[in-house]
């Protein structure tokens, strides 16, 4: 039987990560103070030595934030979760609270160009090695990019903006194989319609730009933990030693023995990466992102619901060579689609013109209620073109493993009115 104490997503997102009490905000507070004052030194050391709970500078913590990141967490359906400053930001600490110099991950091709440039040039000078492989090989083929040093394997639910779907359960089998956690970036289905975590997958990461804020007003990112990777088994444990081993910026300090599998991830990725690196979001942010959340489960079924219509219009234009989007029958990926996401995946798709790379550009530049954008999966229709914005650091040859073939036009279906889109895009035509 469920257990009646466990809310449904559409109650969490209204009333998740904030109880008020007898006399308290019934909207969630600002908390916008840098620091936060204790009665004793005592009190404070034991913050320091992460022996207490509690907040004292919000480069670390702040009531705010943590809210917002328990919110996301019953969302997920994970153990642990934190905010950071930006989508970026929760795919780097997501990496780097695993791997360091010498390490070595695993990532599906079919990733969003900034994340790849992440991975592959950024994370290289800092000596951590990416194999990228193609998530729709066999097990067999995949498994030939794991090494002994290899400390996680990587991608996204739906990738942007290939929109290939991830088989989560053959990937988070690969992982486990190779004693390494999944980490899965969620952003486009959000939780609404996908949760990773049930599927296999360890460690959810979020750009909370999009969806999640819904309003193209706030920057932010999240992490969450699924809590049941173990980072203390015999052929764990050495993988892991930022998790199994003394932490000296500490006092010895082990997470995975202090914390438990529930809580150790985060608790590192907090004390020392936010601590160190400061990727932290200012409480006004997630202020915003939580107004976001609040209709999160409303306005996902109206994303999805007009970006199929919007897909069949597409289909049916003489002018059009292509449309992907795992809503559509027939689309290479609507049997995983409807696998991992049946109430729907999202609002985006991508489609190219017989008249290639010339004509798309030409096409989103006739373009007058929808708009062009960097931005994608907020409230508004918008239009890219990767090949000329997002992904134009990748050559022709990379663009193509990548999914991303020059003619592609990435539409990003707003929750505006369905006969308005669709009037758009025939006049563009």
């Amino acid at each position: 039987m469920e257990n009646p104490t466990k809310r449904k997503p559409a109650s969490v997102c209204v009333h998740g990560g904030w109880s008020p009490k007898k006399g308290e905000p019934r909207q969630l507070p600002v908390y916008q103070s840098t620091t936060f004052t204790y009665e004793t030194s005592g009190q404070m050391a034991d913050l320091f030595d992460l022996k207490a709970a509690g907040y004292f500078y919000t480069r670390l913590q702040n009531p705010t934030n943590d809210a917002v990141a328990e919110k996301i967490r019953e969302l997920e359906g994970g153990s642990a979760a934190m905010l950071t400053s930006s989508g970026q930001a929760a795919n780097l600490y997501a990496i780097i609270n695993l791997c360091g110099s010498g390490d070595h991950f695993v990532c599906a091709f079919a990733i969003y160009g900034g994340t790849f440039n992440l991975f592959s040039v950024t994370l290289a000078k800092l000596g951590i090695e990416v194999t990228f492989v193609d998530q729709d090989a066999p097990e067999e083929e995949l498994a030939k990019a794991f090494k002994p040093n290899t400390k996680a394997l990587f991608g996204e639910t739906v990738s942007n903006p290939a929109m290939k779907v991830l088989d989560i359960e053959k990937f988070s089998r690969l992982a486990h194989s190779h004693g390494v956690p999944l980490i899965v970036d969620n952003t486009f289905p959000t939780p609404i319609n996908c949760r990773p975590l049930e599927w296999g997958a360890d460690i959810v990461t979020h750009s909370t730009s999009k969806y999640m804020d819904g309003h193209a007003a706030a920057v932010g990112g999240a992490i969450v933990d699924g809590g049941r990777f173990d980072w203390l088994a015999p052929a764990h444990a050495p993988k892991f030693p930022g998790l199994s081993a003394p932490d000296p910026s500490y006092h010895g300090l082990v997470y995975a023995e202090a914390f438990g599998l529930g809580g150790a991830f985060i608790t590192k990725a907090t004390a020392q990466l936010m601590r160190d690196l400061g990727a932290i979001p200012g409480p006004q942010n997630s202020f915003l992102l939580n107004l976001g959340l609040e209709t999160l489960h409303l306005r996902m079924e109206r994303h999805c619901s007009n970006a199929l219509a919007v897909a069949r219009f597409l289909q049916s234009r003489p002018e059009v060579a292509w449309v992907h989007y795992p809503g559509l029958d027939g689309d290479t990926y609507h049997a995983l689609a409807k696998k991992y996401m049946p109430s729907g995946s999202c609002g985006v798709l991508t489609f190219g013109l017989r008249g290639g790379r010339e004509a798309s550009v030409a096409f989103i530049d006739s373009l007058r209620f929808v708009s062009i954008a960097t931005h994608v999966a907020d409230n508004r229709s918008c239009v890219l073109h990767p090949a000329s914005h997002t992904h134009r650091q990748l050559s022709d040859s990379q663009l193509l493993e990548a999914g991303v073939p020059a003619d592609l036009i990435r539409f990003s279906v707003g929750i505006e009115d369905i006969e308005d889109i669709l009037a758009d895009l025939a006049q563009a035509f």
